[in-house]
């Protein structure tokens, strides 16, 4: 799991919103000086802001201000990059491949390749938006305070 360290900003009753500065990873990494994600967080001190679930916890035990970490599992990343990255790409293939089999004009290949990237990226939007309240792709709260499983706590009420 990555784990990074965020400021809560907001406190809502299903969730956090968590302002993130992406530094943890950039320093570990050996292709820092390179790397377009390392150059835009040192020029422009990127923040983001991370909707955090709960998970049953008591929202009033966090406050605006609180410092907090949350983590986001390994896979989640690589899939979602192998996604974000690939499937543009492999759609243009796809459609560059198809233009230079069904025409004779290199235009046409060019076209069609054009629209397949942009394909593949309206894709990856289409797939984001359907996913995006999917709770095993949500960054989850790393603290050692015990979650609660709504199901027992709704028939332990019950059986009083």
């Amino acid at each position: 799991m990555i784990i990074e360290t965020g400021k809560v900003v907001s406190v809502e009753a299903e969730g956090l919103w968590v302002e993130t500065i992406s530094r943890s990873v950039c320093g570990t990494c050996k292709a820092e000086k390179g790397c377009g994600q390392s150059l835009m967080a040192k020029w422009a001190g990127h923040t983001s802001y991370i909707w955090v679930l709960l998970e049953g916890r008591n929202p009033d035990a966090y406050h605006a201000g609180d410092s907090i970490q949350i983590g986001i599992p390994e896979d989640v990343i690589a899939k979602g990059s192998m996604l974000v990255y690939l499937l543009p790409l492999v759609v243009m293939v796809l459609m560059s491949a198809f233009a230079h089999q069904q025409f004779t004009s290199e235009g046409m290949t060019v076209l069609f390749a054009i629209f397949g990237l942009l394909s593949g990226g309206v894709l990856v939007r289409w797939h984001a938006h359907k996913t995006r309240f999917d709770p095993r792709l949500q960054p989850v709260l790393v603290d050692d305070r015990e979650k609660i499983n709504l199901m027992e706590s709704n028939v332990d009420q019950r059986s009083i």
